[in-house]
């Protein structure tokens, strides 16, 4: 920036860009709230968002450039996100249904948007131009709603997965040939060695990323994992992302093809799971922003002036989809149920037809042939059908309601498992690794998560699943199958970390966390952030220490036999205070973990007890005062922690110790026991 541009913000005028790009980014946010609080899918809401303040309606956002930049983004980021989800390996495994459905679909809705267009009056370059249009369906919408609806392993949607990634590929061929069809491209044998030469270009291009991906860079990623920087991470990805897209463009190929091919090249490195979770958050952003532009091109007045056209437009597009892509997949042995619901699913215009669309138009060819009208034809029909697409999805679902025994056709896919019941174990190290084995032994499914490379390989090697990647991520810990686990184990380190990944956890799962930082543990901060088990190591292993020395000397030592209690050192004890109690001292309460599993007092002095209480305000834990040396009390007076509640089994009361006042259980809590005042 200049230092005439600096001055000048300095001095209080407003950029240029800062407007447009408040203006879209509020109306995404406030519009994307709305739709999802109906249950409407949030990419509806950025369309909606996008009509309501583009240039045609209220004039809010002008087609700007900073808004088109960050479409553009929005698309690399978008096929990035979907080359890292699809690998090498899953494409090979799902090759069949890619090559056949997908390519029969993509031959079948091109052939029919060309004889529409024909059977209109326009021209052969005019009807192959509206063909590929018609054949693309959105990615990102589809792939949407069946995460959402959990139909990722149904048989249409794992189809319609296959037919996108058909449909994806495509798309590179389709930006080569398109400007080749337009007026200026007259001239035969010049036209057709150029396609030739630009798909050799294409072809060379992608064995060059394609031989990257599989000898160089899983071991570059591999060093900059090893860093465990997220930042520094993020930031080797992104490059990875852009620097194959600018290359791949200097070849004179798509910048979509390139972000698609830097997706596949990082899928090859163990570190692609994270990758993907530090990617997702850019991705959504800039993807919303994609939308809001694609909502930006309709012109109402255009499609209320031209009703029956664009109802008509889309009505077509809508039948000649279903159809073709129901017949391309029973043509891989898919039931006709299946078939006709799979193409309901994929039944919208995609997204990169508007690519499409912006390349067909500058070289002057027209969809159906209509000229100028063509293209704002072509846009209110796609807007319209994406916003029809969760209700095309609902009846797709109601259609394949039948359930099937096998998935038909050669080479179907895999079903992808999901982890369930099972412990989720949240860092790495040699107390993670025994506890990981221990569980092993007795039969317990275990997944490990961890940043660290070195250690994901290890515990690797020892047998264990690994999910690599940042676990304050939400799609690493949804990989790791956090929310369907039995038990989460947070095992970092680092205590600020701890809470980060136990407030993370805590999001995605109702089930018990138990947190072992090592340093200084803040109860009170873990057991905000979700903790219900901490386990403070220093605490523990010095009791241990002292019952070890004390036994090695001779001395008696204090602990539980089968008859008494022991306390939980690690479950976190919480107490809300109840207001009216006659207490003022309840604002001490706090989440504490005891301190030892038997009287501390006694365990020092060699006596015994008869029950044992914790203290509210550190989690000491003392004798009644039924016992010979009533340490909770003693203790209360000598650290002016009043407050204490029962660690007698099926006792749920607390009591202060100043105030002479007993009070019920929490909200919750176990039904209050009877609570003897010869028994504080």
């Amino acid at each position: 920036m200049s230092p005439q541009a600096d001055l000048v913000i300095a001095a209080g005028e407003m950029p240029g860009y800062l407007a447009p790009t408040a203006a879209l980014v509020v109306a995404a946010a406030v519009i994307g709230y709305l739709t999802a609080r109906v249950r409407v899918v949030p990419i509806v809401g950025f369309l909606v968002a996008g009509v309501l303040i583009g240039p045609a309606q209220f004039g809010v956002v002008d087609s700007s450039e900073a808004v088109e930049a960050a479409a553009d983004i929005g698309v690399i980021l978008l096929l990035f996100t979907i080359g890292i989800e699809f690998s090498l390996e899953r494409l090979a495994r799902v090759w069949t249904w890619i090559a056949v459905a997908g390519g029969l679909q993509l031959v079948l809705a091109t052939g029919a948007g060309l004889g529409v267009t024909l059977a209109l009056g326009g021209n052969w370059r005019d009807g192959l131009f509206t063909g590929f249009l018609l054949a693309l369906s959105s990615t990102a919408i589809v792939l949407k709603l069946l995460g959402e609806r959990r139909e990722n392993s149904a048989v249409r949607g794992r189809l319609a997965l296959s037919v996108l990634i058909a449909q994806d590929l495509a798309v590179v061929a389709m930006v080569l040939v398109v400007p080749l069809l337009g007026p200026t491209a007259e001239g035969g044998g010049s036209a057709g060695g150029a396609l030739l030469w630009a798909v050799l270009t294409a072809v060379g291009v992608i064995v060059a990323v394609l031989v990257l991906a599989r000898r160089v860079m899983p071991a570059v990623l591999d060093v900059v994992a090893r860093t465990c920087s997220p930042e520094v991470f993020l930031l080797a990805i992104v490059a990875v992302c852009f620097g194959t897209a600018y290359l791949t463009a200097l070849a004179g190929v798509s910048v979509s093809l390139g972000a698609f091919l830097a997706g596949l090249v990082v899928s090859e490195s163990r570190a692609s799971t994270q990758a993907l979770a530090e990617v997702l958050p850019l991705q959504i952003v800039f993807s919303a922003v994609f939308f809001v532009s694609v909502g930006m091109l309709l012109d109402v007045g255009f499609m209320l002036a031209n009703l029956p056209l664009v109802l008509g437009a889309a009505a077509g597009a809508l039948v000649l989809k279903t159809l073709t892509t129901a017949v391309a997949a029973t043509a891989v042995g898919i039931r006709w149920r299946t078939a006709a619901a799979t193409g309901l699913l994929l039944a919208q215009v995609g997204e990169f037809s508007f690519v499409l669309l912006t390349v067909g138009t500058a070289a002057g060819l027209a969809p159906l042939g209509l000229a100028d009208d063509g293209a704002q034809v072509v846009v209110a029909a796609t807007v319209l059908l994406m916003l029809g697409t969760p209700q095309l999805a609902a009846a797709a679902a109601r259609l394949d309601r039948a359930p099937v025994a096998t998935a038909g056709g050669p080479g179907a896919p895999e079903e992808d498992g999901e982890h369930r019941d099972h412990v989720a174990i949240i860092g790495w190290g040699p107390t993670a690794l025994e506890l990981a084995a221990t569980l092993r032994d007795r039969g317990v499914g275990v997944v490990m998560t961890t940043l660290n490379p070195d250690g994901a390989a290890q515990a690797e090697a020892d047998g264990h699943t690994v999910v690599r990647g940042d676990p304050t991520k939400v799609e690493i810990l949804r990989l790791a199958g956090v929310p369907a686990a039995r038990l989460a184990v947070v095992a970092e380190d680092d205590p600020e970390q701890a809470v980060r990944v136990v407030t993370a956890a805590r999001a995605v799962t109702s089930a018990p966390i138990v947190a072992r930082p090592l340093g200084a543990v803040d109860v009170v901060e873990l057991a905000d952030a979700g903790a219900d088990h901490v386990l403070d190591r220093d605490r523990i292993s010095g009791h241990a220490l002292e019952r070890a020395v004390l036994s090695e000397l001779g001395h008696a030592v204090a602990h539980p036999d089968g008859r008494r209690t022991a306390v939980d050192t690690t479950r976190v004890v919480r107490y809300a205070w109840p207001e009216g109690s006659g207490c003022d001292h309840g604002s001490t309460s706090r989440p504490v973990v005891p301190w030892a599993p038997v009287c501390v007092g006694c365990l020092r002095e060699g006596t015994d007890w008869v029950h044992l209480r914790v203290c509210l305000g550190c989690g000491y834990v003392g004798c009644c005062d039924a016992s010979p040396r009533r340490h909770a009390r003693r203790h209360a007076a000598a650290d002016d922690h009043p407050l204490i509640a029962s660690a007698e089994p099926g006792e749920s009361w607390a009591y202060c110790f100043v105030d002479d006042v007993t009070v019920p259980a929490p909200g919750g809590a176990a039904p209050e026991a009877e609570a003897p005042a010869a028994q504080q």
